[in-house]
């Protein structure tokens, strides 16, 4: 099929992409809220699927077990962190980057209750295979909305608008590297974690040229065309 032959290599410009971060059409907002709900409905397949964090959480952890910090206060850490990295990279906040924090932390925990927790290891491995796909699609979704990124994937947007490396390339960088500190800080690594530091990258570029399908996209951002509505 053509549209699986490679993932995209930019975030798509589509018919409900915002021109300004802090004001959203309703399809805009729709896609926002969807795509975050669905991240946080993957990122609960993967809990529940108990065969590895993701990398961010290992990172957490090694911190946590470095510093006189719990799990939670180094992922608020990490976050401020990874924010300041947003100065150089010269991106900016909007809606969706507060809308990150609230929406997925809330599906996260509804959708954890939620799911089973199987014991055997097939429907595991499918849980994790499934929440990197749908964190993929989700991130196609909320991306394309243009209303902000949040904390992490306004590094990759922010590193791949410097540098032009392709999306993908630039997410599988960031949570390789972010695995491997987390790791030898002393973070917990599974299969699953391995599986999403390697699969998140062109999980990532496919949802996203899935939506510039779909929303009829054009190249570049949708700021990219009204630069003075970023100022």
């Amino acid at each position: 099929m053509r549209l699986l032959r490679a993932p995209s290599r930019t975030v798509p410009t589509t018919r409900w992409s915002a021109t300004y971060r802090w004001r959203a059409r309703p399809p805009t907002l729709i896609a926002l809220l969807v795509g975050l709900w669905l991240f946080g409905t993957g990122e609960a397949l993967l809990v529940d699927a108990r065969l590895g964090v993701t990398p961010w959480t290992v990172l957490a952890e090694g911190l946590s077990a470095r510093l006189p910090i719990s799990i939670g206060e180094a992922t608020f850490a990490t976050s401020v962190a990874v924010l300041l990295v947003w100065i150089p990279l010269r991106e900016r906040p909007g809606l969706g980057t507060v809308a990150n924090a609230v929406v997925i932390a809330v599906s996260l925990q509804v959708m954890s209750d939620l799911l089973p927790e199987p014991s055997a290891l097939v429907p595991r491995a499918l849980m994790v295979t499934g929440g990197i796909a749908l964190i993929g699609l989700a991130s196609g979704l909320y991306l394309t909305a243009n209303l902000g990124p949040g904390p992490r994937d306004g590094a990759m947007t922010g590193i791949h608008r410097r540098t032009g490396w392709p999306v993908s390339a630039v997410r599988l960088a960031i949570e390789a590297s972010v695995l491997v500190v987390g790791w030898l800080l002393g973070g917990t690594v599974g299969v699953g974690t391995v599986a999403f530091a390697l699969l998140i990258g062109p999980a990532v570029g496919y949802g996203l040229l899935l939506c510039g399908r779909l929303g009829g996209s054009t190249s570049g951002h949708a700021s990219d065309a009204h630069p003075e509505l970023e100022a």
